[in-house]
């Protein structure tokens, strides 16, 4: 399983949000980069970075500083936040992010997803799906539709797409464990993808939960930052 370090930004900012609110926003870090090169000092290979000002604005703010991250470290970068057309995902891809999110996008512009996913692969495209109450969240989470999470997943599939990140609102940002029920019924509910879980991790217990679960990957964040979960030890755990 691969562990995700995760870096939010805003206003240039390493910060993390309580459930996607973005008036509790809180900064965790002084500098991305440093934070970025500490991740992969720990044994990380990939990291999560996300966009709140792009998310927000429907459109990339802080494209220099994933391009940076990707440029100064050996990590492989996976973004989103703010990605609504074509031309963004091919820019991006050429200045070195190996991985391009799709969220909002995947409810309001499938045929987005789509021609992504033919234009670039499977490998270089992710959809991101932020639920509440099951279901699907748009527009960095302030709007919520009446679009079931498994559903939109499913639909996703027939496109091509092969990697999910499933956030579950409710939990993210609250250090009170990952949504395993949710997990679970996303896995058993889909075929040949990789689930990547996003929101609640706190310890090394939520880890081994994704891994036995069988979920290709897990994102961290604020656990991290606060000292409750180890990134070297979850990525020990992980591989083992």
């Amino acid at each position: 399983m691969v562990i995700l370090p995760a870096i939010d930004i805003k206003d240039g900012n390493v910060v993390r949000l309580y459930r996607g609110d973005y008036s509790t926003v809180e900064k965790v870090a002084d500098n991305f980069l440093d934070t970025a090169k500490s991740f992969e000092q720990a044994g990380a290979e990939w990291i999560h970075m996300v966009d709140l000002d792009g998310a927000k604005a429907g459109k990339p703010v802080n494209t220099k500083i994933y391009t940076e991250v990707a440029e100064k470290t050996k990590l492989k970068v996976e973004v989103g936040g703010g990605i609504r057309n074509i031309e963004t995902v091919g820019e991006y891809l050429r200045m070195g992010i190996s991985r391009v999110i799709l969220g909002s996008a995947a409810l309001k512009d499938p045929q987005l997803v789509k021609d992504s996913v033919e234009k670039f692969g499977s490998e270089k495209i992710a959809v991101g799906i932020d639920a509440l109450n099951g279901m699907v969240a748009t527009e960095g989470w302030l709007e919520t539709s009446d679009v079931n999470y498994i559903e939109l997943a499913n639909k996703m599939i027939g496109f091509g797409v092969k990697y999910f990140i499933f956030t579950d609102i409710s939990k993210d940002g609250t250090l009170s464990g990952v949504n395993a029920e949710q997990l679970k019924a996303l896995y058993d509910g889909t075929s040949d993808c990789s689930i990547i879980a996003s929101g609640g991790v706190r310890t090394i217990e939520d880890i081994v939960i994704c891994k036995e679960m069988g979920l290709y990957g897990a994102i961290c964040g604020k656990s991290i930052y606060t000292g409750s979960l180890d990134l070297a030890e979850a990525i020990r755990v992980s591989k083992n």
